[in-house]
């Protein structure tokens, strides 16, 4: 398989990877309801992401770094809005 197919696959992962939070994101945020979100689920998922990131710095392996750093910031979003939007 040549490097540059792997590659398109590997950017669409990234992107699959990313983006399959804001659906949720979106639905927390436009009803400001986050009660059937797993806090244990969305803790866990963001410290993968935290150690992937690290894994990533670590290797060098720059899209690793990336795409895991960008899903983080998603599934962080979810946490954050798990905690504001549980509170009241």
């Amino acid at each position: 398989m040549s490097q540059m197919i792997a590659n398109a696959f590997g950017v669409a992962a990234a992107a699959c990877s990313v983006t399959s939070f804001a659906p949720q994101m979106v639905k927390i945020w436009k009803e400001k309801d986050a009660e059937a979100i797993s806090l244990k689920t969305y803790s866990l998922t963001v410290s993968c992401f935290v150690l992937w990131v690290v894994y990533g710095v670590m290797t060098g392996a720059w899209p690793v770094t990336v795409a895991n750093s960008l899903a983080l910031v998603m599934s962080a979003g979810v946490l954050v809005m798990k905690w504001r939007f549980s509170r009241q």
